[in-house]
C-alpha cells in the first residue's frame, strides 16, 4: 500500500487500525508503540535464539522489569532511536551515599534506525549498567547512552549488516 496517496483522515485511521491489529496479535500491549515494540523483539529472539535465555513477558507496571528468564533472571528493556535509552525510575538520586537496589539482572537495549527497523540488540549486565547510567536532572531518573565504550561493555547480541557497516564507515573514513 503506497501510504502518501491516501489523504490525512485515511493515514489516522490507518494508525489506529495498526495500533488496533497489534494490539491484537500481542505484539504490543499499551499506545507506547516503539517500547512496546522491543519489547516484542528482544523476548522473541531471546525465545528463538539457541543460547540465550528464554523469556517471558512481566505484568504492566512492574518497574524496571518487562521480562523474566525461565530461571527467574528479571530483564528491562529499552528501546530507542537515538543513543540514549528512556529513564529508569525507583533508583538512588544523583549524590545519593545509599547504594541502588538491584531492580534487574540485565538490561537489554533495541536500537532501532529511523526508520523503525532494528538495527542492534544490546545486553548490560546490572554492574555494567551502574557504570554506564546518566542522570536526567529534568526528569530526576537514569538514562543510559549508547556509547563505544557502552558497546564495549555490552554483550552485543544482534546487530545489523547495515549497522556494522555505518559503524565501520564512520571510523575508517
Amino acid at each position: 500500500m503506497d501510504v502518501s496517496k491516501v489523504n490525512n483522515g485515511e493515514l489516522v485511521e490507518l494508525y489506529s487500525s495498526c495500533i488496533k491489529e497489534l494490539k491484537s496479535r500481542k505484539i504490543i500491549r499499551t499506545k507506547n508503540v516503539l517500547g512496546e515494540l522491543g519489547e516484542y523483539i528482544a523476548i522473541d529472539f531471546y525465545n528463538k535464539t539457541s543460547g540465550l535465555p528464554k523469556l517471558q513477558t512481566a505484568p504492566i507496571g512492574t518497574q524496571n522489569v518487562d521480562a523474566i528468564s525461565r530461571n527467574g533472571e528479571r530483564y528491562s528493556i529499552k528501546s530507542c532511536t537515538t543513543n540514549t535509552t528512556g529513564t529508569f525510575f525507583g533508583l538512588e538520586p544523583l549524590g545519593s551515599t545509599k547504594p541502588d537496589r538491584q531492580a534487574f539482572e540485565y538490561l537489554i537495549i533495541c536500537k532501532f534506525d529511523d526508520d523503525f527497523k532494528l538495527s542492534a540488540i544490546y545486553e548490560l549486565s546490572w554492574d555494567k549498567f551502574l557504570i554506564h547510567k546518566k542522570w536526567q536532572s529534568r526528569m530526576k531518573a537514569w538514562y543510559v547512552t549508547i556509547t563505544n565504550d557502552t558497546i564495549n561493555d555490552a554483550k552485543i547480541i544482534y546487530r545489523s549488516w547495515c549497522s556494522f557497516l555505518n559503524v565501520y564507515n564512520l571510523f575508517n573514513h
